[in-house]
């Protein structure tokens, strides 16, 4: 059956993870399978991993649907950021605001053929043109189902669960 209460998928996160680690397992039900809901689980680790103020990284080897849906998330995600922003950026930069490793985002922005490597660093180069193209494709788009970042409720890394005080008196 169908409903609010179906489940659709699973993912698990460690709270504390020396590779850092932002999710140790993604999986997505057969029949739900390539309807947004793998992508909303990838959104939703990233989203944690900003609340905890970390980058983070799938747990590897991913299979050949995990792949996919992770590159073409990465990519929706720094596209979008990247029509927005005018002038320079650094990788570094990127990755501090999406929570997305410098490696993946490197390895993101290559595939998309829009950055390069001078004098011993990656430089982005894309115009507000090639973006947009990029944001066309139907491999960038935005995914079907995204997470609302206001309604999201999310314990500091290293609370073991349990609100803050702070936390509490807001809710």
């Amino acid at each position: 059956s169908s409903g609010i209460n179906a489940e659709y998928g699973y993912f698990s996160k460690e709270r504390v993870s020396p590779d850092n680690h932002n999710v140790a397992c993604i999986l997505t039900l057969p029949p739900y399978q390539r309807k947004g809901y793998g992508k909303f689980l990838i959104q939703f680790s990233y989203e944690l991993s900003k609340r905890d103020c970390q980058v983070g990284t799938p747990e590897k080897p991913l299979s050949d649907l995990g792949k996919l849906s992770y590159r073409s998330y990465w990519s929706w995600i720094l596209l979008d950021l990247l029509k927005d922003l005018h002038g320079t950026v650094s990788i570094k930069e990127l990755s501090n605001r999406t929570s997305i490793t410098e490696d993946d985002i490197i390895s993101t922005l290559q595939m998309l053929n829009i950055v390069k490597y001078w004098k011993g660093q990656h430089i982005i180069c894309v115009t507000p043109k090639q973006v947009e193209e990029h944001l066309k494709s139907e491999n960038y788009r935005k995914p079907l189902l995204t997470v609302q970042q206001d309604a999201l409720k999310w314990a500091q890394k290293g609370k073991r669960g349990r609100p803050s005080k702070k936390q509490k008196s807001n809710d």
